[in-house]
């Protein structure tokens, strides 16, 4: 069953999807077999375990990163969006839209941190490519890109891979971040945040010609990242090609300082790009955060995240394990 039920006290949208419990491995691992073994369904040679690509890109003669309906959706159907009222305090609407699985590589034991130029580009059109899909779909509003890596982000199997759905609301995490755009006094938040960051250095991690990663001020949770296009643009498939290209490459070199200072360590990227019709003031971005606490009864009762590790010293920790910038970009990264 899919269906978007309101919740009439925060104002958030709830997904009900009971299909996607039906996942593989969606029970605590120490409940399976630790013998078992099952063949992987995203590796090469196994295509015949998911349903035909809606995208393939290639390079040597094989794919590289493929696009597919999720088998377990938790948006999917084209029913109008309309409300249903059980009641003075029920609402519910169908969960309409698309769910897509983004095969980030064909090699099992990798992360994006461990990506070559090539993939990370690939992966970066292929997002572009399929959020530009889905706002040519009738009905729908948003689309979300996530990646999730490790059990504790989420991730239903090991093999790299990423989320995208296309969804008929507006989350009202998106709509907070615009409206908080609107409200701030001056130009766009994020070009001033970006600017002085770079500025004060103290918790900046890397700032290339078009990119700008930091451990972010209001960091809400330890050694969280923030990456930053230069170039001002509220949506992700209007930026360049070069943006995106450097955005893959900053994504790559913060989940792999991350996991030179940390380990290997579970994580979430999450894409915030703006809604596909909206001409609000917006400049899209990346979060990258790594599962290192656990959200506790007065975070959940509250909303007020406890970080216990100030982003000063979390940027400083990870600094240093910047890959040397490229001479272009030598004068632009944090020293």
């Amino acid at each position: 069953m899919n269906a978007l039920r309101h919740d009439p006290l925060s104002g958030r949208w709830i997904a009900i999807s009971s299909d996607r419990i039906n996942r593989p491995n969606f029970l605590p691992i120490v409940s399976r077999d630790p013998n078992e073994t099952e063949p992987c369904p995203f590796c090469p040679g196994n295509e015949e375990a998911t349903p035909p690509a809606l995208e393939t890109y290639s390079g040597d003669g094989r794919w590289l990163v493929r696009v597919i309906p999720n088998r377990f959706p938790a948006f999917s159907g084209n029913d109008t969006f309309v409300l249903q009222h059980h009641g003075p305090v029920f609402i519910d609407a169908p969960a309409t839209g698309i769910h897509e699985v983004l095969v980030l590589s064909p090699s099992h034991d990798t992360t994006w941190a461990d990506f070559s130029r090539e993939q990370t580009d690939l992966v970066m059109f292929a997002i572009r490519d399929r959020i530009e899909a889905h706002q040519n779909t009738p009905g729908l509003r948003y689309s979300q890109a996530i990646v999730n890596s490790g059990r504790e982000a989420g991730a239903s199997l090991h093999h790299p891979h990423g989320q995208l759905m296309g969804i008929p609301i507006i989350p009202k995490e998106l709509i907070e971040e615009q409206g908080n755009f609107a409200r701030f006094s001056g130009d766009c938040l994020l070009c001033v945040a970006a600017a002085v960051e770079e500025s004060a250095k103290e918790r900046l991690i890397q700032a290339t010609e078009h990119t700008i990663t930091v451990a972010p001020y209001w960091s809400g949770s330890p050694y969280e990242l923030l990456i930053v296009p230069r170039q001002h643009e509220a949506h992700l498939p209007h930026s360049p090609e070069a943006t995106l290209v450097a955005i893959g490459t900053a994504i790559k070199d913060g989940l792999k300082a991350l996991q030179s200072h940390l380990g290997d360590i579970a994580y979430n990227v999450v894409f915030h790009s703006a809604p596909y019709r909206s001409t609000t003031l917006f400049h899209w971005h990346i979060h990258i955060l790594p599962k290192l606490t656990t959200l506790a009864g007065f975070e959940l009762g509250t909303g007020l995240y406890i970080n216990i590790v100030t982003p000063e010293e979390a940027a400083e920790n990870i600094r240093a394990f910047i890959a040397p910038p490229k001479a272009a970009d030598s004068e632009k990264v944090a020293s």
